[in-house]
């Protein structure tokens, strides 16, 4: 299991890179994290939602994505607040003081998946989730040291030196543990090590002198994580943008963004800028193409994206003769109204949306979880709905599964909506996407991108980790 020393270190791309390595070994290899918190989900083979980061590792071992992977998914739809998703399916939804008394009814899921994970591979490599050391959260822990004691899983201490104060994190880590638990800690990774390396050969003699951890080696900062996709929205609030595009993508950094590895794909075309614009600034008036991102709360989105004044922007943007694509909740956003009579995210509401699709959307209890394969300017697309709700009007359909219509347009194609999430992955699409908006576009498939890049970070592992050693660790 890895844990680390916060939120953040490098976890979740470590345990892919792993997952690889360790599958190119010959092994049978299967991730798990017991709980995760993000809104960004995958659908997985067996049906049902899991964490956008175990689907990516499954990948990355090669295996088929279980919802036995990631049992427990909390979606945050309010600052405290979250949809609880159990293996694959919606449990309930909680606010934060109300989930933590409820965690240990959840634990006999968690084991549950991880029996069924053990039966059927050599290793099972765990993720945790943020770290052991938050005492305060200890008594309802099923994350970290709460699942990894009744368990019995070996765990390796990950701490990003990138970040400074590493040699602390890990020293005060090993300080804040009961002894029982800082028995299971085999060892250290440090992640993201900048420079000649010999110059930290002092700082691992302390750590190892300290705590009595060995060290499995020091990851180096790896420039093809980023073409990983990322599982916290944090990534996207530093507002990293591509300098000297030809076509400038402006994207509204919403509280409750979902899925906004959507974006991945435009963001690694050559010529392509995308502008994350946090709350306070407007919506770049040179913008080619605005879009608008999935939401795990739609109406407090809408209403949010209101309060901002983007909604003007949005319009002054469609009067100049720009583009705007809506994906899921976005799209929702896009049409006359959105009503939640059921109170599905949380209370009963409604709101008018921004008028530009000639639709409604109804919100229900019932969530559309699936893999789709559709059409959509005369090409095909592959990627996966997780919404609820039914939007229905009389906008010119866009993309269409069959006889089902899962996104409208205007009649003068410039705005367009959809709930098919990854539509971007497939290079044809991509490719008259861009086309369909004045601009050129590669035909090359996003996934064999991140493929590529799963296989340069397990060879980088290979080369700075123990692997014989992480592996010993595991019996």
């Amino acid at each position: 299991m890895l844990q680390g020393t916060g939120s953040d270190v490098g976890k979740s791309v470590l345990t892919a890179g792993l997952c690889r390595a360790f599958a190119n070994r010959g092994l049978k290899v299967l991730p798990f994290k017991a709980q995760n918190m993000s809104n960004n989900a995958a659908v997985a083979d067996d049906g049902g939602e899991i964490g956008r980061a175990q689907h990516l590792q499954a990948l990355a071992a090669r295996a088929r994505p279980s919802v036995h992977m990631n049992p427990v998914l909390l979606k945050p739809e309010s600052d405290t607040g979250a949809q609880i998703i159990v293996q694959g399916k919606p449990w309930g939804r909680a606010e934060a003081d109300t989930y933590q008394k409820r965690k240990a009814e959840l634990l006999g899921h968690v084991m549950e998946s991880f029996d069924t994970l053990k039966a059927q591979a050599d290793l099972v490599l765990v993720e945790g989730a943020g770290s052991p050391a938050e005492v305060n959260l200890r008594a309802t822990d099923i994350a970290n040291m709460g699942f990894a004691l009744p368990a019995g899983v070996p765990v390796v201490l990950v701490g990003d030196i990138n970040r400074g104060g590493v040699i602390a994190a890990i020293t005060g880590t090993h300080q804040l543990l009961p002894a029982e638990e800082r028995a299971l800690i085999r060892g250290v990774i440090i992640n993201q090590f900048r420079g000649d390396l010999r110059l930290f050969e002092g700082g691992i003699n302390v750590i190892e002198e300290t705590t009595g951890w060995p060290s499995f080696g020091v990851v180096p900062f790896l420039r093809a994580v980023k073409d990983l996709p990322a599982e916290d929205a944090v990534v996207l609030e530093k507002n990293a943008r591509k300098a000297g595009g030809t076509l400038r993508v402006a994207v509204p950094l919403l509280p409750r963004i979902a899925n906004f590895d959507d974006l991945d794909p435009l963001r690694a075309e050559k010529g392509v800028e995308v502008v994350i614009v946090p709350p306070g600034q407007a919506l770049p008036r040179d913008a080619h193409l605005i879009v608008i991102p999935g939401s795990k709360a739609t109406i407090a989105d809408l209403r949010f994206l209101k309060d901002e004044g983007w909604h003007h922007d949005i319009h002054a943007h469609v009067r100049a003769g720009g583009h705007v694509l809506g994906l899921c909740g976005g799209y929702q956003m896009l049409g006359r109204h959105v009503a939640d009579p059921l109170g599905v995210e949380g209370s009963r509401a409604d709101e008018d949306g921004l008028g530009l699709l000639e639709v409604s959307t109804f919100l229900q209890a019932d969530k559309a979880v699936q893999t789709v394969r559709a059409t959509a300017l005369g090409a095909e697309v592959e990627g996966y709905e997780i919404h609820t709700g039914i939007t229905k009007g009389e906008a010119v359909p866009f993309t269409m599964a069959g006889e089902r219509v899962l996104g409208h347009r205007s009649k003068n194609g410039r705005v367009m909506g959809t709930y098919i999430h990854g539509l971007f992955a497939k290079g044809a699409f991509r490719q008259a996407f861009l086309r369909h908006i004045g601009r050129d576009g590669s035909d090359a498939n996003f996934d064999d991108r991140v493929d590529d890049a799963l296989n340069t970070l397990a060879a980088a592992l290979e080369k700075h980790l123990d692997l014989d050693a992480l592996y010993a660790a595991s019996r």
